[in-house]
């Protein structure tokens, strides 16, 4: 009887996980309040295709467009060579510098929600993201940044991403490194809804 009394129980307990999600619905899951698919855009920059891979994890958790900032100018390895006076470096240095963009997102205004990732270059954003956040009237809209990099954190990026984005909302960014996987990168988006 005992064992009875236990496997209703757990029916049970699974029965109420599986209603709590039906009713939020599978569509609803990883988004910010107030917001569905339609309105969420998953943009990135990524030169070496370790951005790509956890900008594709968030759009598969949060849902919505996934839209990649290319360089109409393409990076080469020699624009990489960090330790040389390479081309990524030089712009770095340069706060003028805005590398152009190919291409644009087509409709801005229909995204309420923007990820934006970006790999961190000397503890900051590459020159491409102030491109891209001085392309467009973000106002209102809530920015979640995210990065790639082995050990540099987010910090140091978010107040001159801030600075050129000044009336939007930004959310608490976060670092990722190249191997992170669904479940971490998904636990991350899920929890942004506190």
């Amino acid at each position: 009887m005992k064992r009875i009394n236990r496997l209703l129980l757990l029916f049970a307990a699974v029965s109420c996980v599986m209603l709590a999600f039906a009713a939020c619905g599978e569509d609803d899951r990883g988004k910010l309040k107030g917001t569905d698919a339609s309105e969420v855009l998953v943009a990135y920059f990524s030169a070496t295709g370790t951005t790509k891979g956890v900008a594709e994890k968030i759009a598969e958790a949060a849902g919505g467009t996934l839209y990649e900032i290319v360089p109409a100018v393409p990076y080469t390895q020699a624009d990489l060579n960090y330790s040389s006076d390479c081309r990524a470096n030089e712009e770095q240095r340069d706060p003028a510098a805005r590398p152009q963009i190919a291409g644009s997102v087509s409709d801005m205004g229909a995204f309420e929600v923007i990820y934006l990732g970006y790999p961190i270059w000397w503890g900051a954003a590459p020159k491409i993201i102030y491109t891209f956040l001085e392309s467009y009237d973000l106002s209102g809209k809530t920015v979640v940044p995210f990065c790639t990099s082995g050990s540099s954190p987010i910090g140091g990026s978010i107040p001159d991403l801030k600075a050129l984005a000044s009336d939007a909302i930004f959310l608490s960014g976060r670092r990722f490194d190249g191997g992170a996987s669904q479940s971490d990168v998904a636990e991350w988006v899920y929890g942004l809804n506190g």
